[in-house]
C-alpha cells in the first residue's frame, strides 16, 4: 500500500497531466485492448454459438437462483464501470454482481429483416458483419464501443432516427432474466408485452437482458452526402425541419441521413446522405482513416468551400464521429487533429473511454463534473433556436450536434418517455419530430476563466427540458431531484412492472442506478464559490 502523501501526489499529477496520461497509456493500452478483443472474436467465430450462449444463460439463471436462496445487496452486472460509456460511476461494490458474458451475433434472419445478438455485443462487431452483407442496424449509434445491450436498456439515435425513431423503437423482442431467475422474452405482442414497454430507458433496473433482436434495413456500398452551408439561425433551423419531416408526413426530399453540425449562433453546415453505388464522377472520402482530419474539421471546411457533394463509403460514413468521440477528444489531445500526429499516431485513435475512465481519479472526476460538460438532450424540434439560445447562454459551446428524430405517441402506459405535446405531432401522424442537442466539452466560460457553476446551468437546462416535454439521455449526469425526475419520465408502468416481475428488492431502482454517484450540488456550490 502506498502512503497517503504518495497517492495524493500521484492523483495530483495525473489531475495536472491529463493530456500526458490520455497519450502515453490511454491510446497505446486502447490500441492493445483492441487487438485483444478482435483476437477474442476470431476465436469465438470457431464455437458455436447457440450451445454456448444456451449454456451462458442457464449460468446465469443459476446464479439469479442462488442469490435469491440468500439475497445480499441488489443484483447488477459484473461489468466493470471503467468499460461502460455513461460519465457516471454506479457503486457496483455495494452490490451482488453477476457475470454476463455474452458477446456474439447469434441469428441473421434476411426474411424478416432482423439479426438477434447477444448484449455485449458493440457496434463495431455489428457493423463489420452486417455491412459486407448489404445490411445494416436501423439505427447505428456512431461509437463503435457502444454495446446493442446497453442501448437497449438506455437508448441512442443516429442521423436515420428521423425516419426510424429511437433505438428502442428497431428492438422486436428482449430475452430476460427476472429477478427470480427465471427466463422470458418480451415483444410488443406476446403476454410480455407490458415488460417490452417498460424495457427501454430502464438501464438494468427491471433484469438482466441475455439476447435482443433488431430490425435491420437494406443499404448500399456508399452515402452520397451533401455539405450545405447555411448562414442565419432560423435559416439553417427551418433547413433541418424541412428535410426531417418536422412539418409534413411526406416531404418533397427526405434523405435517408440528416444531421446539423452549428459552429456558431449564425452558421451551420445541413447534411444530407442518401444511400449510393459507386459514382466516377463524384469523389470518395474514406474519413475514417487514420491520417484524415477529424469529420467535425472537416464539415466545418464548407463554411469556406461552399456546398459540395461526395461519396463515403457505408462504415466510414457510419463511424464518422468515432475517432475523435465527436469532438470530445480535442480537448484532451488539444494537438490531436494536427497532420502531423494524425499521419504519426492517428492510428492509435480514438482513446476508448474505457481508459479514460480507468484513469479517472475522484479529483479528475470532480474536474470533468465542474469543467467539462457531456449532454444529449433530446427536444422537439420546432423548440430548436430557443435550445440554441439557451445553450449558448449557459455552455458558451460549439460545435452543437443536431440529429432530428422522430418520438412516437404510443399511447397512455406506454413506458418511461412521456407521449409528445400535442403542438408538436406531425400533422396526419402518431409521432413528434424531436432532435438530439449534443454538448460537449469545455464550456466556454470555463475557457475564459469566468465564474461558472455546472449544477446551476445543467438545471436551467433539465428545467427548460422538462417545460417543452423533452428528456434527457440518462448516460449522462443528471442534476435533478427524484421529485422532477419523475415529471420528465413517466413511472407510473415502470413501478408496476418492477413490482410484477420480482424486481423491486432485485434490481437498483432507476432513479438511484443512473444518478451520479458524487454529490453534484455540494461539488457545484462549492465550485460556484470558489470561482467568486
Amino acid at each position: 500500500m502506498l502512503p497517503d502523501f504518495v497517492k495524493e501526489r500521484l492523483i495530483k499529477w495525473l489531475e495536472d497531466h491529463r493530456e500526458l496520461v490520455v497519450c502515453a497509456f490511454c491510446l497505446p493500452a486502447s490500441f492493445i485492448f483492441t487487438l485483444v478483443l478482435r483476437i477474442r472474436n476470431a476465436v469465438r467465430r470457431f464455437i458455436n454459438s447457440s450451445q454456448r450462449h444456451d449454456g451462458a444463460v442457464k449460468e446465469i439463471q443459476c446464479r439469479v437462483q442462488q442469490w435469491n436462496k440468500q439475497p445480499k445487496g441488489l443484483l447488477c452486472t459484473s461489468r466493470p464501470n471503467w468499460l461502460s460509456l455513461s460519465t457516471t460511476f454506479f457503486q457496483k461494490h455495494l452490490h451482488h454482481r453477476v457475470p454476463i458474458p455474452l458477446y456474439d451475433i447469434l441469428e441473421l434472419n434476411e426474411d424478416a429483416m432482423t439479426v438477434r445478438v447477444e448484449p455485449m455485443c458493440t457496434i463495431g462487431d455489428i457493423t463489420e458483419y452486417l455491412i459486407p452483407k448489404g445490411y445494416s442496424l436501423a439505427v447505428t449509434i456512431e461509437l463503435v464501443d457502444a454495446t446493442l445491450g446497453g442501448l437497449a436498456f438506455g437508448t441512442g439515435m443516429s442521423t436515420h432516427s428521423h425516419k426510424a425513431g429511437l433505438y428502442h423503437e428497431t428492438i422486436t423482442s428482449y430475452e430476460v432474466v427476472l429477478g427470480d431467475g427465471s427466463l422470458v422474452t418480451a415483444t410488443a405482442n406476446n403476454e410480455y408485452s407490458d415488460l417490452y414497454k417498460a424495457l427501454p430507458w430502464s438501464h438494468g433496473s427491471l433484469g438482466f437482458l441475455v439476447a435482443l433482436t433488431l430490425k435491420i434495413v437494406n443499404v448500399k456500398p456508399y452515402i452520397k452526402i451533401k455539405y450545405m452551408p447555411v448562414t442565419g439561425q432560423k435559416n439553417y433551423c427551418d433547413t433541418l425541419r424541412d428535410y426531417s419531416g418536422a412539418n409534413e408526413a411526406k416531404p418533397k426530399y427526405y434523405p435517408d441521413y440528416i444531421e446539423g453540425t452549428i459552429f456558431s449562433k449564425d452558421e451551420a453546415v445541413i447534411m444530407t446522405g442518401d444511400y449510393s453505388d459507386y459514382d466516377p464522377l463524384i469523389p470518395v472520402n474514406h474519413c475514417s482513416k487514420w491520417y484524415k482530419p477529424w469529420f467535425y474539421k472537416h464539415v466545418e471546411s464548407f463554411l469556406k468551400k461552399g456546398e459540395t457533394e461526395e461519396l463515403i463509403p457505408l462504415r466510414d460514413y457510419l463511424l464518422r464521429h468515432n475517432r475523435p468521440i465527436f469532438w470530445v477528444v480535442e480537448d484532451m489531445v488539444s494537438f490531436g487533429n494536427h497532420p502531423l500526429f494524425r499521419i504519426l499516431f492517428g492510428w492509435l485513435l480514438p482513446p476508448k473511454p474505457a481508459f479514460l475512465k480507468f484513469t479517472t481519479t475522484p479529483g479528475v472526476r470532480a474536474y470533468t463534473f465542474t469543467k467539462q460538460v457531456f449532454q444529449d438532450i433530446v427536444l422537439p424540434i420546432h423548440e430548436l433556436e430557443k435550445q440554441i439560445d439557451l445553450s449558448t447562454e449557459l455552455f458558451d459551446k460549439f460545435p452543437l450536434l443536431v440529429y432530428p428524430c422522430k418520438v412516437f405517441d404510443h399511447g397512455p402506459s406506454s413506458g418511461q418517455l412521456r407521449r409528445p405535446p400535442s403542438i408538436y405531432m406531425v400533422p396526419g401522424t402518431n409521432y413528434a419530430m424531436y432532435n438530439d442537442l449534443g454538448v460537449y466539452g469545455v464550456p466556454g466560460k470555463v475557457k475564459d476563466k469566468e465564474p461558472y457553476n455546472p449544477v446551476e446551468a445543467m438545471r436551467k437546462m433539465e428545467k427548460f427540458t422538462r417545460d417543452v416535454g423533452g428528456f434527457s439521455f440518462l448516460y449522462a449526469d443528471i442534476f435533478m431531484t427524484r421529485k422532477e425526475f419523475e415529471v420528465m419520465f413517466d413511472l407510473s408502468l415502470y413501478e408496476y412492472i418492477r413490482k410484477k416481475y420480482k424486481a423491486e428488492g432485485a434490481f437498483p431502482d432507476l432513479y438511484d442506478k443512473v444518478k451520479p454517484e458524487i454529490d453534484v450540488f455540494a461539488i457545484g456550490e462549492k465550485n460556484a464559490i470558489s470561482s467568486q
